[in-house]
């Protein structure tokens, strides 16, 4: 067991979400097309310090997700920290686990509170599919690096001379694993195969995702999480929900979608499937006591967590079907405890698969070690305010807004327990055990 189970089992020290806040999360090509990751994830923390009364100065420790990197701004922590008018002497920096960015984002920050390290720490993230780094071509960056050093024109218009037509093709970020060159869809059209999930189970999970997003949307549950952006650098957009959300979705239409990984013998489509999106998230956390000791009334404290890797060959997207039981176990509570359980949402047959997976003895006993299974996920409290499927999918973001989700419906509820789990590439996973306190 970690130090981190022993000590939270103990009762010595507890990690508290005192607040949290995200933008609406868009369709990437939409709201948020002009803007840059700095600028999104500075309004997140101005906002985040509002709502939370802490002073920019009383901040001491800044973490935040980010998988696709802009070229001009590669913190995006740091630029976006100092911005939000947080202490130049205040340590910031950008973390990198795929899709659980945030989530490692946050548990990087509760590592710094357990350790004395910081009292107060923001833990969040933040993506720009709209702006996305686009390279020249290897040979093409070479040949411009070399005329970058040669001296004369004659030598620079010598390398000039050597441009050919396929050095104009760019390269955009990969979307294939480096390790197996296929991608997510690919890997998770894989997985649908290897552990029978049906299309039509698949389109049945993302209608609900569809429909618990807009009823948590109409009845004003999304506003405890969110705030209005007014759009920069013109103000005269104002992002106010989640736009990725289809309130007239049905399994019927979902149904005639094809197939886009494997377009002959496929089940994932753009349907069950999240999309790109821009967003970004982030919480305020601080030691129990101290929250307390300041008359604080958080959110809850995160009990546990643990993070998975398996082969990436395997099923690149189980990753949370490993941590699970680990995070469950550091917790001293089991499946069954759990009020609510909050999992991304990448594909439809990822999070079938992962609950399967979960279910399933010959899963126990071959891959975990255990005797017994972890337990099942009931349908009725998975996802309840909707999912990455019908909200969206900042990758770097996409795990504190499950954590805030789970924290703010398990208070609604009046519950205490609650799970979140992240697929992420490389074939990995994170789970995190939270409590409403």
């Amino acid at each position: 067991m970690s130090t981190n189970g022993r000590r939270q089992q103990a009762g010595l020290a507890r990690v508290a979400v005192v607040s949290g806040v995200r933008t609406p999360f868009t369709r990437a090509g939409t709201l948020y097309r002009d803007l840059t990751p700095v600028e999104l994830a500075r309004l997140t923390l101005v906002e985040l310090m509002h709502r939370a009364s802490i002073a920019p100065e009383d901040v001491d420790h800044v973490v935040l997700g980010n998988v696709i990197p802009s070229i001009h701004a590669p913190n995006v922590a740091r630029e976006a920290a100092l911005g939000a008018g947080v202490s130049p002497r205040t340590p910031a920096f950008t973390v990198n686990r795929a899709c659980a960015s945030s989530n490692t984002a946050i548990t990087s920050c509760a590592e710094a509170i357990l350790s004395g390290h910081a009292e107060v720490a923001i833990g969040g993230g933040v993506e720009m599919m709209s702006d996305v780094p686009i390279l020249w071509a290897k040979p093409m960056r070479k040949l411009l690096i070399a005329a970058s050093k040669a001296k004369g024109i004659g030598a620079k218009l010598g390398l000039f001379a050597r441009i050919r037509p396929r050095f104009f093709v760019p390269e955009a970020p990969a979307i294939a694993e480096f390790s197996t060159g296929l991608s997510m869809g690919q890997s998770c059209e894989k997985m649908a195969k290897d552990n029978h999930i049906s299309r039509a189970a698949q389109d049945e999970l993302a209608w609900k995702s569809h429909m618990n997003a807009a009823k948590a949307t109409d009845d004003g549950r999304m506003k405890d999480e969110t705030f209005h952006v007014i759009v920069p650098p013109r103000y005269e957009e104002v992002a106010v929900e989640d736009n990725g959300i289809r309130r007239d979705s049905t399994v019927e239409a979902l149904s005639q979608l094809r197939p886009v990984f494997d377009r002959r013998y496929g089940t994932i489509t753009a349907g069950n499937s999240s999309g790109l999106t821009d967003g970004a998230s982030a919480v305020l956390l601080m030691a129990e006591d101290k929250a307390r000791a300041e008359g604080r009334k958080p959110l809850g404290v995160l009990r546990s967590w643990a993070y998975a890797a398996i082969d990436p060959r395997d099923q690149l997207l189980l990753g949370p079907a490993y941590a699970v039981p680990d995070a469950l176990e550091r917790a001293g509570l089991t499946l069954k405890d759990m009020d609510l359980v909050e999992m991304h949402e990448a594909f439809a047959a990822q999070v079938l698969s992962t609950t399967q997976a979960l279910a399933s003895r010959t899963f126990a006993v071959e891959k975990l070690g255990r005797d017994e299974p972890v337990g099942e996920v009931d349908p009725a409290k998975l996802n309840t305010r909707g999912g990455s499927i019908a909200i969206g999918h900042p990758f770097g973001a996409t795990g504190a807004r499950l954590v805030m989700s789970t924290l703010l419906e398990l208070g609604r509820l009046g519950k205490q327990f609650g799970l979140v789990t992240v697929c992420a590439a490389g074939g990995m996973g994170v789970a995190m055990v939270v409590e409403r306190v």
